[in-house]
């Protein structure tokens, strides 16, 4: 006879397989186009005290979805669109900096986000990330 924790310990088990189960069968997320886009600085310096990394993309203003776009999973800050009408995004330098980048070397930013028409789009740059205490 199973006692009342023992069934509790089987539902768990079952639960937990269950679970495994519907996780492993989820698709990767996977972006619709590529867009290209022109990160500055394509420098960026650790010891900096620049206020925002600017991402230049070659898609219209109005078909981004403003709240959808992060770069690299920081959360965009503001956008607003260049003088050709494509899709201009501001992250805060100090969000950007604590990502785990390596200095001395290239980094990968990847903008991301979802148009009006639900589409899905992203684009990426190296760029070279140094630590280099400015000098006054």
């Amino acid at each position: 006879m199973i006692t009342r924790v023992g069934k509790l310990a089987w539902l768990s088990v079952v639960c937990g397989m269950v679970l495994s189960l519907i996780l492993l069968q989820v698709p990767a997320q996977c972006f619709g186009f590529e867009i290209a886009i022109d990160v500055a600085p394509n420098v960026l310096n650790i010891e900096s005290e620049s206020q925002v990394v600017t991402v230049h993309t070659d898609i219209d203003y109005d078909d981004v979805v403003f709240h959808t776009v992060f770069l690299n999973d920081v959360e965009i800050s503001s956008s607003k669109d260049d003088n050709r009408g494509n899709f201009v995004a501001k992250f805060l330098m100090e969000e950007i900096k604590e990502l785990n980048l390596t200095t001395e070397d290239y980094n990968t930013l990847t903008l991301v986000g979802l148009t009006t028409k639900e589409e899905a789009f992203s684009g990426s740059q190296d760029i070279k990330v140094i630590n280099v205490i400015p000098q006054k």
